[in-house]
């Protein structure tokens, strides 16, 4: 994808999410505004590459989506209530894509289908961005977000937030989206490889609003702690060029105290609900790095301690996983490479398995190994800036070899 090309994606993935929650304000109807967005999204990718990105994105795809309703208002007079489509800019509502994300997330969905039709619809991130995201085939995520179109038209699900009563039991999925969405934001699977701001800024924004809906849901505290820990070391997680700076080797005086500050608040605040959760788990472990003021202060016992805790609230391999880079620091890699090891039959096909089995094996000496390692890791990662570091480890460990 050209430079001109990501810029393009880039400003029709921000602008479709808030597109799409408007016109669901307006006209109360998710398939019909979904149909104007895709409609107003396909004009935008047949126009702007030859007449270059409008000055007013977001105004120009309302334009587009308003004449195509209008279009449908002339062939069947019976959509004029549902197409009845104002001038831009509409009036304005805080909460419309919250709205549109418990409207996606309804319990009518199969929670898989509700979280990829969010983060599509939502936040306009793409097909093979999602699949990525759920480690799945590409065509199976596309099957679930088309079967949960259609379930929503034919229910009728309706666009609001839920009433007090419902709105725990629906928090699981909206918070999976910030969390995902986060994920995308902070280390893209594709396009320039830097992080994006605006998912970033996005992601941020739906978490405090959530936090100020619920302000006693420990779990969005946790969840909206993660998000400002993470975005406090933005500024030194890569070069100007956009290569990677690993956590040992950031300038740690260019991280954003404040952001620390805000994020242990949070979770000081999460901990007093006494409900612990993965958000505030993985929070909880953000902070200990943070708060280390050099690398060789990271208190790895307690990390260790925290993974397991996360691993026993909500197992999964990719915990385990990140619990064996704890566990080096603790009892030393072969422990560790054993730890990996074991994982190897759900996570042979992720990047990071590879890419962190390769550490532990050169911390080993087993350098050919390593390198193979690195190798296949390289192939299965489509993110440039992770693609450029494994080549260089790569590359290092040829250029040692004797």
């Amino acid at each position: 994808m050209s430079a001109a090309e990501a810029e393009l994606a880039r400003v029709v993935r921000d602008h479709a999410g808030r597109l799409a929650a408007s016109l669901v304000s307006l006209i109360g109807d998710f398939s019909a505004a979904e149909d104007l967005v895709q409609d107003a999204v396909e004009a935008a990718l047949q126009h702007w590459p030859v007449e270059g990105v409008p000055a007013n994105p977001a105004g120009w795809l309302y334009t587009v989506a308003r004449r195509r309703g209008l279009d449908v208002l002339r062939r069947d007079a019976r959509y004029h209530d549902k197409l009845a489509l104002a001038a831009w800019p509409p009036r304005p509502e805080r909460d419309d894509r919250l709205r549109l994300i418990f409207t996606c997330c309804h319990p009518a969905l199969p929670r898989t289908a509700q979280i990829a039709l969010t983060l599509r619809v939502v936040c306009g991130l793409t097909t093979a961005q999602i699949a990525k995201a759920f480690l799945l085939p590409e065509t199976t995520v596309a099957q679930r977000i088309t079967r949960a179109k259609r379930k929503i038209a034919d229910a009728g699900i309706p666009y609001r937030i839920p009433d007090a009563d419902d709105l725990g039991s629906r928090m699981s999925e909206v918070l999976a989206v910030v969390y995902l969405l986060f994920n995308e934001a902070y280390l893209p699977t594709t396009g320039e490889g830097v992080p994006s701001r605006d998912l970033a800024d996005d992601a941020e924004f739906l978490a405090a609003m959530l936090a100020a809906l619920m302000p006693t849901e420990p779990e969005v505290l946790g969840l909206l702690a993660l998000i400002r820990l993470h975005r406090a070391r933005a500024a030194a997680r890569f070069t100007a060029a956009g290569e990677i700076i690993q956590l040992p080797d950031q300038d740690r005086s260019r991280w954003d105290q404040q952001m620390i500050a805000d994020g242990a608040r949070l979770i000081a605040r999460a901990a007093t609900f006494k409900k612990p959760g993965p958000y505030q788990l993985q929070a909880a472990i953000v902070a200990v790095h943070a708060e280390a003021p050099r690398w060789a202060d990271t208190d790895w016992e307690q990390i260790l301690l925290l993974y397991t805790m996360l691993d026993g609230l909500a197992p999964s391999p990719v915990t385990k996983l990140h619990r064996a880079v704890a566990l080096r620091d603790v009892a030393g890699p072969q422990a560790a490479l054993s730890a990996v090891e074991d994982l190897a039959a759900p996570l042979s096909g992720y990047h990071l398995w590879h890419a962190i089995r390769a550490e532990l094996l050169r911390d080993l000496g087993r350098a050919d190994e390593a390198r193979a390692a690195d190798a296949r890791a390289l192939e299965l990662t489509a993110n440039p800036a992770e693609q450029s570091l494994l080549r260089q480890r790569i590359n290092w460990a040829s250029a040692s070899r004797p």
